[in-house]
């Protein structure tokens, strides 16, 4: 694969797979109101839209009181607040793939939808936040991907060209964030793709494994 002076990775379902700490308090905030849990199956599917849009689709799957909207998802936010990292890990290669792009030299940056709170605690407690010279979280920017804003931010902080930056997600909204900006994209096989094959999602490439990458 072509070499690029910077890669700009998503979070969710491309570098951690934290669907089942997701999944964990998302049935914490449902069963303590009385309701059913899901399947971590269908957290899976619905991850990276945000908590908001996790607790509404339980909802409307349960077929319960739209009003529960609130409750649900402070109880959500609450839980896994403090439960982030117990059952998340680096999808196999991370590691090794990040440190070879780092002696290479390029840059490295987080490009996430998800919140500052909950983003930067997780790579802390997974001990990844020093191979990133930029973190740029949901709330970084005036626009979330699917905007170009958080590529061009991403960018920006690491001092190089979009058109020689690699953007590496598992989702529409990756993609269409590195096209928007410009970027090259591949996407993950393995990630969080909301029910769109990959080979589907737009990408240049789809990759079976991070060290696809090196």
């Amino acid at each position: 694969m072509k070499t690029y002076a910077a890669y700009l990775f998503d979070l969710d379902g491309t570098l951690v797979d934290t669907a089942p700490d997701i999944n964990a308090a998302l049935n914490h905030a449902l069963t303590t109101h009385g309701c059913k849990g899901v399947e971590e199956a269908h957290t899976r599917h619905c991850v990276g839209h945000g908590a908001k849009a996790l607790v509404n689709g339980a909802i409307r799957d349960q077929g319960l009181d739209p009003d529960l909207e609130t409750p649900l998802l402070d109880a959500f936010i609450d839980f896994y607040s403090e439960n982030l990292s117990g059952l998340s890990e680096p999808y196999p290669g991370v590691l090794d793939a990040l440190g070879q792009l780092q002696a290479r030299g390029a840059g490295l940056a987080v490009v996430t939808n998800k919140l500052a709170r909950f983003t930067e605690p997780l790579l802390k407690e997974l001990n990844l936040t020093g191979w990133f010279q930029a973190i740029v979280c949901g709330d970084t920017t005036a626009n979330a991907k699917p905007a170009a804003d958080p590529a061009f931010e991403a960018c920006k902080r690491l001092g190089t060209a979009p058109e020689a930056s690699l953007f590496v997600g598992d989702s529409a909204a990756d993609v269409g964030c590195a096209r928007a900006a410009g970027c090259p994209v591949v996407v993950v096989r393995d990630g969080y793709n909301h029910g769109i094959a990959p080979d589907e999602l737009g990408a240049d490439r789809v990759i079976e494994s991070f060290l696809d990458l090196v």
